[in-house]
């Protein structure tokens, strides 16, 4: 059992070296982020899904910490030690142990300690030109160290987002249905909830006590609220503050006064989100679906037609490749593109490696403005089982 640990390990080194050295030659710098993150950063961006698998601790000067669940965060925060103004373009390359927990099935393809090569562009204004080396490059090395048969998966989260901004939606449901968008079940019971009038508890004395607050100012709220809790004697607890705690009132009384949304609302939102098929071809549904609701996509729908054209001019073989629009991957911190190398592990696709734009994360942990940056990290334990698989 030594023996073969020591064998992968070297053979994950000799991997990393090989992608490291694609990775450089493309003119990324090789960095070394800390392994311990701030928590607070972390389960702030990265969504629900992988907060609930991310270790999590206090050291001894009351400081909660945890260890990076993903490296994309941790590079964004050395980008910043360097470049505060967030104004210098950038491009950096890594390779290094995460760490996600994953209860009862922790084994060889989902361990709790895995390594990550990966590569970060930071303020390049070309987005489109990025994305597509981005996705290049993710090709390139994955190809280098044996990966011949793959396929690649897309989405792009900045449509689905254009789809909500032209739809007649207020924008409080516009913004839960973006904020869901990353946990399917949930948005569609969300969704389905909207359409059928149905709230949340609407009878319950939380719901009685929002519809007190129907069109209150936010100061005059906060002071019904802190009344109310002193009242009922219940103290402020955890992470919420009392503005927090009235902005989920008001919005909660909102919604209790809020008509239905519309069924053919609703009906454009599932229609658009049961697309998926080779890309071009599921670009033209959505732009179907786009023009049967009157609704007007052209720019986002353009911006996915010229990528996926600069991709196959630059070599890229889509004819396996798939759009789906419900694809977001599992990082809340995404706002464009996103895509991801798969390979068939029996009856499911394994994912190897994966990436996307993540154009608001810089400013969300301490940039004074939006940084344009899109990455992508590779599994290297996934992707040498799957070498070993097909060699």
């Amino acid at each position: 059992m030594a023996a073969e640990s020591a064998k992968e390990f070297e053979a994950l080194e000799a991997q990393a070296t090989t992608l490291l050295d694609v990775f450089r030659r493309a003119g990324y710098e090789q960095v070394a982020p800390s392994i311990i993150q701030p928590a607070d950063i972390f389960l702030d961006q990265i969504g629900e899904e992988i907060r609930n698998r991310t270790y999590v601790f206090t050291d001894l000067a009351g400081d909660e910490l945890c260890l990076r669940p993903d490296l994309t965060v941790p590079v964004s925060r050395l980008y910043l030690e360097r470049h505060p103004g967030a104004q210098t373009e950038a491009r950096f390359c890594y390779n290094g142990p995460a760490f996600r927990f994953f209860p009862g099935r922790s084994n060889q393809a989902h361990p709790r300690e895995f390594r990550q090569a990966g590569i970060e562009c930071f303020g390049a204004q070309d987005r489109e030109s990025a994305d597509v080396e981005i996705v290049l490059l993710a090709v390139e090395a994955v190809r280098a160290v044996g990966l011949m048969d793959f396929r690649l998966r897309f989405g792009d989260i900045a449509l689905f987002f254009a789809l909500l901004d032209a739809l007649d939606l207020p924008e409080r449901w516009r913004f839960k249905l973006r904020h869901y968008f990353w946990r399917p079940p949930l948005f569609h019971k969300l969704l389905t909830g909207l359409a059928e009038g149905e709230r949340k508890e609407s009878n319950g004395p939380v719901s009685a006590f929002a519809a007190t607050l129907a069109r209150s100012s936010q100061e005059k709220a906060e002071e019904a609220v802190a009344a109310y809790l002193e009242r009922e004697g219940v103290p402020l607890a955890g992470n919420r503050t009392l503005g927090e705690i009235t902005a989920r009132l008001l919005d909660l009384a909102a919604d209790l006064r809020a008509k239905p949304l519309p069924k053919e609302v609703a009906t454009v939102i599932d229609y658009y989100l049961a697309v998926a098929g080779p890309p071009h071809e599921a670009v033209s549904r959505v732009a179907l679906i786009a023009k049967g609701a009157g609704i007007d996509l052209d720019a986002a729908l353009d911006d996915c037609v010229r990528r996926f054209e600069r991709l196959r001019k630059n070599g890229l073989d889509l004819s396996r490749a798939t759009f789906a629009t419900e694809f977001g991957r599992d990082l809340e911190y995404y706002s464009g593109l996103v895509f991801q190398i798969e390979v068939a592990d029996g009856r499911n696709a394994s994912q190897i490696a994966g990436g996307g734009r993540y154009d608001g994360l810089l400013a969300n942990i301490g940039a004074p403005r939006e940084v344009p940056a899109i990455g992508s990290a590779i599994h290297t334990e996934r992707l040498l089982a799957a070498v070993e698989r097909t060699s």
